[in-house]
């Protein structure tokens, strides 16, 4: 099983790994993307103004700007410790057992703007750039992924769990993943789409299948994992499941 997780805008500091190599990331096949996404940020962070336009930033957000110029040089850290945000603060990585942490670092994957996706144990530094951002000379970043990213996903063999972000899972279709939806559902049974409290159900659902013995091997099996870890989760079409919320 992988199970697909958004990045986050917001990545911790520092980390104790050497400077980036693309050598040492998952999924080789879309280093040369990477390398020249990651040589674009690095030319375009000479230029702060320009940086700011292109990366949607405000003034106050310089540094952001000064991460992407390290982005060489700066030290790493396992992805899932890299981002942070209220789905990886519910995804609670950091307490998991060393068993459950190996579990997680073969079964979840992080979607990127910069790298594409990256496995949980992958190395990364900080940056950043969002997936819905346009790099002068290259385009949109769905323009750059999709024709290489896409056919790299659809190699996975194993029950792909998606739980990505609307720009994000624009970056490569996946068919036959499995998506989830959290709803809410009133007192007459009547649901729809939470957004306020989306990531925090998905970071809980997603360390669910990190770390369970078992291995969920399709929907059902999913739907079973949330359902012990106190998750009501429903299946509600052959690819499609809902966290149910509320009343």
């Amino acid at each position: 099983m992988l199970v697909l997780l958004p990045p986050s805008e917001t990545k911790a500091d520092g980390g104790d790994g050497r400077c980036l190599d693309l050598d040492a990331l998952s999924f080789p096949e879309l280093n040369p993307v990477r390398r020249k996404l990651a040589d674009a940020l690095v030319e375009l962070a000479a230029d702060v103004p320009a940086s700011l336009a292109a990366l949607g930033l405000s003034e106050r957000q310089r540094g952001e700007v000064e991460r992407n110029a390290r982005l060489w040089s700066s030290p790493t850290t396992p992805a899932l410790l890299r981002y942070t945000g209220v789905l990886y603060d519910a995804l609670a990585a950091a307490e998991f057992t060393d068993a459950e942490r190996k579990r997680a670092h073969r079964r979840l994957a992080v979607a990127s703007a910069l790298f594409g996706v990256v496995r949980a144990g992958d190395p990364i530094p900080a940056y950043r750039l969002s997936g819905g951002s346009t790099l002068p000379g290259l385009g949109s970043l769905r323009s750059v992924w999709r024709p290489v990213l896409e056919p790299v996903l659809a190699d996975v063999d194993d029950l792909v769990v998606d739980l990505r972000s609307g720009a994000y899972a624009a970056l490569a279709r996946i068919p036959g993943a499995v998506t989830v939806r959290v709803v809410t559902e009133d007192a007459r049974g009547r649901r729809k789409t939470v957004s306020h409290h989306n990531k925090a159900h998905k970071g809980r659902l997603a360390a669910a299948l990190a770390t369970t013995a078992t291995e969920p091997a399709g929907p059902e099996d999913v739907v079973a994992v949330a359902e012990a870890a106190g998750i009501r989760c429903e299946q509600v079409s052959e690819t499609a499941l809902e966290i149910v919320t509320g009343p």
